[in-house]
């Protein structure tokens, strides 16, 4: 006799929290939480309290890494910065790795790193003085960068991208791409 619905949701959720289930997201390939790539873009609007809600096709993923716990921090590009708090250790210890001379960077990087939680619903809570950092009005895009994210105001997104269009395409990129 199969398990109710109920029962095999339930099961599937336990899976996941043990990291043990796979992913398939419309914009991946089949990932365990040890082997995943984030990619593609969600355009997002911040709620009245600087929240973030992270869509379902990456909630399950962040949860089975990190148990929902996340680090924000801002990005000399202009856009914030949001890794799973597995990723954030590897990328803090690369940051502290840095010599003297590269103090300023550190300051950057890890002076406004900030740690949250997805609460229940997926939302992320965007501090005021990051939002504040880097021009993070209401409407946002979220992008996927492999093995974390970017935050930015989609305006400035958007101008960002026209003028890395505007450019032309750097040889190094041209050679890999069709």
């Amino acid at each position: 006799m199969s398990p109710s619905p109920k029962v095999a949701n339930s099961a599937k959720k336990w899976e996941i929290v043990q990291g043990a289930a796979r992913f398939k997201t419309p914009h991946s390939s089949t990932a365990t939480a040890g082997d995943f790539m984030f990619i593609g873009i969600s355009a997002l609007t911040l709620d009245g309290k600087g929240r973030m809600t992270v869509p379902a096709r990456h909630r399950d993923l962040l949860m089975a890494r990190s148990q929902g716990r996340l680090t924000l921090t801002k990005s000399p590009d202009g856009c914030l910065l949001m890794f799973s708090d597995d990723e954030w250790t590897s990328f803090r210890d690369r940051v502290m790795q840095l010599p003297m001379s590269a103090q300023g960077w550190k300051r950057i990087y890890l002076g406004h790193a900030t740690e949250t939680e997805m609460d229940g619903a997926g939302r992320v809570l965007i501090s005021p003085e990051l939002r504040q950092a880097v021009g993070l009005e209401r409407e946002v895009d979220l992008i996927g960068m492999g093995r974390h994210f970017e935050i930015w105001d989609r305006a400035k997104h958007q101008a960002q991208e026209a003028a890395v269009i505007e450019a032309g395409m750097p040889d190094a990129v041209r050679d890999i791409v069709l």
